[in-house]
C-alpha cells in the first residue's frame, strides 16, 4: 500500500510539474497602428463638361476640411426646378460620349450605394443637385471620409465628378437610379 501510495503521489507531481511547464511563445510586437489619411493637396479643381448630348457644364472647387473634402461651385445646363444625382465616380476618364469611361461611384470601402450622412453609401456619394428657374445648380458639399491627393485609398485626386439626369433616390443598388451621365469632369490638384 505504501508503495502504490508513493506511485500515486509521483505521479501527481509530475503531472503537475508537466502541466505548470509551459511553451515559450512568441512575443511580436503588435502592428503599429495605421496613421490616418490626411489630404496632401490643398486645393483641386473640376471643369465638368457635357455628356450624352447634355448641355450640362460647370466648375467646381475642392478643399480638403475636417473629415474629408469640400465642393463648391456651379452647375449649369440643367432642367430648370429639378434635382440630379451627383457622384464622385472611380475612374478619372470622361472620354466616352456618355461617360461610362468613369466607371462606378467611388467605392473605396465595399459599400452600399446610399445616402451620405444617412448610415452606409459609397465614399463618392453625395446629395442631389437642385437646380433653380434658371437650370442652375449652387453647389456647396461636404465628402466625409475621403482625402485629396496623398494616394490612399479613400482619396479622390484624379477621378471624375459626374452629374446624373435624374434624381438619385438613395437607395436602388447600385446607383440610385440616377439616369444617364450628363456630365463629367476630372478632379485635377492645383496646389
Amino acid at each position: 500500500m505504501r508503495i502504490a501510495r508513493a506511485c500515486l503521489a509521483t505521479s501527481g507531481l509530475l503531472l503537475l510539474a508537466a502541466c505548470s511547464t509551459t511553451a515559450p511563445v512568441a512575443t511580436t510586437p503588435p502592428p503599429a497602428a495605421q496613421p490616418a489619411a490626411v489630404s496632401t493637396a490643398q486645393e483641386a479643381s473640376v471643369a465638368l463638361a457635357s455628356a450624352s448630348g447634355s448641355r450640362v457644364s460647370g466648375k467646381l472647387s475642392l478643399v480638403p476640411m475636417a473629415g474629408g473634402v469640400h465642393v463648391r461651385g456651379e452647375v449649369g445646363g440643367l432642367a430648370p426646378n429639378g434635382q440630379f444625382g451627383f457622384h464622385v465616380h472611380e475612374k478619372g476618364d470622361c472620354s466616352a460620349a456618355d461617360a461610362t469611361s468613369a466607371g462606378s461611384h467611388f467605392n473605396p470601402a465595399g459599400a452600399q450605394h446610399g445616402r451620405a450622412g444617412s448610415g452606409a453609401h459609397h465614399g463618392g456619394d453625395m446629395d442631389n443637385l437642385a437646380s433653380n428657374a434658371e437650370g442652375v445648380a449652387v453647389v456647396d458639399r461636404h465628402l466625409h471620409g475621403v482625402t485629396l491627393g496623398g494616394g490612399a485609398a479613400n482619396d479622390i485626386a484624379g477621378r471624375a465628378v459626374i452629374v446624373h439626369a435624374d434624381a438619385d433616390d438613395y437607395h436602388s443598388q447600385p446607383t440610385g437610379n440616377a439616369g444617364a451621365r450628363v456630365a463629367c469632369g476630372v478632379i485635377k490638384v492645383v496646389r
